[in-house]
């Protein structure tokens, strides 16, 4: 087995780190000082379930990688349209694509047969079909990451907590790249079910996304702060319940309590959500596939959702007046 890692980032060295400790041939592809370090003192992972080091192979070239069978996206999802040149070294005729984005996927509505909405393309997070271009649906697993991970300093990453990733099928089948991904991933001590419905995990993790993201970039707020100020609590617990009838009206129905998701937030503490930590950096915010494409998909199944919708022109509104690096 042989997988690159486009965007080495905190997750995605993580994720090398574990993959090349299970054997498997990994290239981690980055720049940068975490580069540089990561080349010549390896990745360094400093974890409660263990220290350890791993020295896969890391360049900023994908052209000295060549065709792989995995390609695991540790970019956000608003740079996949422009990374053409960055993928194109990597894709052989079979090679799958892992995307661990937040939030809805460009292939959400890939593979299902008998769905209204099956082939839609959603605007929000495949513009005029510019990601399908550079990532044919056929390539992509579905994953989902219940992994927090930082970057310490360069080539040093700091696992928080967590080592689930939900991977799947978009036409719900089980697959043979999917299981061989599963095995390696599981040899490197990660969780990787292979979910025969990964839609269901995506809407699980959105519910949480889609409102502490954009509600603590608005407020400045961490996660706590927000559960503990009652309006805001009632504020997520609406944007929830708009989400989950959502998700129904899409094919989908998480099995998940709103009180659960919000006290289980709450047990996170005074975390900064990564779409602060993008705005305190001066970074673009990850809006489209958070909150834009849920108010899209609201539209495209003419489902109200009044209080989603509000935040979104909020959020989007402070992304267009944010000064980005």
């Amino acid at each position: 087995m042989k997988i690159a890692v486009l965007g080495a980032g905190a997750i995605g060295a993580y994720v090398g780190a574990a993959l090349h400790r299970a054997g498997v041939e990994v290239h981690l592809i980055a720049r940068g000082a975490h580069l540089a370090a990561m080349r010549e003192h390896g990745v360094r992972v400093l974890s409660p379930r263990g220290d350890f080091t791993a020295r896969p192979h890391a360049t900023s070239d994908p052209a000295e990688v060549g065709e792989v069978d995995y390609v695991f996206l540790g970019l956000k999802a608003y740079s996949y349209a422009s990374s053409g040149d960055l993928l194109a070294p990597l894709m052989g005729p079979d090679t799958a694509v892992i995307a661990a984005q937040n939030g809805i996927p460009w292939w959400y509505f890939h593979g299902m047969t008998g769905h209204p909405l099956e082939g839609q393309r959603i605007e929000a997070v495949d513009p005029g079909g510019s990601v399908t271009a550079v990532l044919p649906m056929e390539r992509a697993i579905g994953c989902v990451v219940y992994c927090s991970t930082e970057i310490e300093s360069p080539g040093v990453i700091r696992h928080l907590e967590g080592t689930r990733f939900s991977i799947g099928e978009p036409d719900r089948s089980i697959s043979a790249r999917c299981v061989a991904l599963s095995e390696a991933m599981i040899a490197g001590g990660l969780k990787c079910p292979v979910e025969k419905d990964v839609r269901e995990d995506i809407w699980i993790k959105l519910m949480g996304n889609v409102a502490f993201n954009p509600l603590s970039a608005l407020t400045r707020a961490t996660m706590v702060e927000i559960c503990d100020h009652d309006d805001s609590r009632d504020l997520v617990a609406q944007m929830m319940a708009e989400t989950l009838t959502i998700a129904r009206a899409a094919g989908c129905d998480p099995n998940i309590s709103i009180d659960k998701r919000i006290d289980g937030a709450r047990r996170v503490g005074h975390h900064k959500t990564s779409m602060l930590q993008d705005l305190e950096a001066g970074k673009r915010l990850e809006i489209d596939a958070i909150i834009g494409a849920v108010v899209e998909i609201a539209e495209l199944t003419r489902v109200p959702a009044p209080t989603l919708r509000h935040v979104y022109a909020a959020i989007d509104l402070l992304s267009r007046t944010s000064v980005v690096s």
